[in-house]
């Protein structure tokens, strides 16, 4: 993961990204911690790559949807195709 996408965190959360073995582990320390990803990091996240190489948490499945937002606070919100679960990122 590049350095410069770790700006702003402490380094007890750096540690800890650097403990994650998953993009899974890494999406659900980001949401534990009450840290909102940057769609550049969420991409850092998933291998470089688009968002299409993202999998629904719940059952893994990569047919999902993004759906309207109309929240403040910048998040996105997904939804699986395969299970109904919905995410927010």
């Amino acid at each position: 993961m590049k350095k410069d996408l770790l700006n702003g965190l402490t380094e007890e959360q750096i540690a800890n990204v650097k403990k994650c073995k998953t993009q899974e582990e890494l999406l659900k320390l980001a949401k534990d911690e009450g840290v909102e990803l940057t769609s550049e990091q969420i991409e850092a996240v998933n291998g470089g790559g688009c968002l299409s190489s993202f999998k629904c948490p719940n059952c893994g499945s990569k047919d999902y949807r993004k759906l309207p937002n109309y929240q403040i606070s910048g998040c996105s919100t997904y939804k699986c195709n395969s299970c109904g679960h919905e995410w927010s990122l």
